[in-house]
């Protein structure tokens, strides 16, 4: 029988969420380090994929049901040392609000000229890529 290790956390899905030229953006009631403003996202439960996980957390954190559309990609985060996926989703239903006001403090949309006002230290490579395709019209 193998051990597991109790100290491994889970992994955290985030879901990058584009809707009429905006992504969305939440800001964390207690910052992670420098994170501040970040995606939607979560720990990732056990049986669930990490879009999945994309999914509900938006859901839980935004109100908004969105759709998982592709993987953008995992890394370990330089900031939390956390395991992070990326998941492009697109809005199939409701209107963003702060729907776990524990969690969360506020939200917004952000246009693509603004992202490094809310994300200042840059973001992971193949997201950054997306969301130069999809809000660079």
């Amino acid at each position: 029988m193998t051990q597991q290790n109790t100290d491994e956390r889970p992994g955290i899905a985030a879901a990058v969420v584009v809707d009429g030229g905006r992504v969305l953006m939440v800001r964390r009631r207690v910052s992670e380090g420098q994170l501040s403003w970040q995606f939607p996202a979560g720990e990732i439960e056990p049986g669930e994929t990490g879009e999945d996980a994309a999914v509900r957390e938006t859901r839980e954190e935004t109100g908004l049901t969105v759709r998982a559309t592709k993987p953008l990609g995992a890394r370990v985060h330089p900031k939390t040392g956390r395991s992070m996926s990326y998941t492009a989703c697109e809005v199939v239903g409701g209107t963003a609000y702060v729907a776990d006001a524990e969690e969360l403090d506020e939200l917004a949309w952000v246009a693509h000229g603004e992202i490094g006002e809310y994300v200042p230290y840059g973001l992971f490579g193949p997201v950054q890529e997306h969301l130069d395709a999809v809000l660079r019209a």
